[in-house]
């Protein structure tokens, strides 16, 4: 009896854990949803009455995705001219693996 209680405890701290990891992590598709698809599209498509380029099938990694995202690049349009404001790290990584799943 005392194992069975021992194991149920166990399962429900490893549930518990991994909830609350699931529910930490960084929404990548909504994010994207809420910061770039304005301007890029919601599948990625871009918008080119608006000169923003397609994100879909891009060859740019997803590490130099979030260093766009997280630094900008001077010669780049805004708000990409610069770093985008209020992002956090673990957005631009979750939103640099979404853009490389857009297929």
């Amino acid at each position: 009896m005392k194992s069975v209680v021992v194991t149920t405890v166990t399962l429900i701290g490893v549930l518990a854990l991994t909830v609350a990891a699931a529910l930490g992590a960084e929404d990548g598709a909504g994010t994207y949803k809420k910061r770039c698809a304005g301007c890029h599209g919601a599948n990625g498509e871009g918008k080119p009455a608006m000169k923003a380029p397609a994100l879909k099938g891009t060859a740019l990694d997803a590490a130099k995705i979030t260093d766009h995202l997280m630094k900008g690049e001077p010669e780049s349009k805004p708000p990409h001219n610069k770093g985008i404001t209020g992002m956090t790290q673990p957005q631009a990584e979750a939103v640099a693996a979404y853009v490389k799943s857009l297929k």
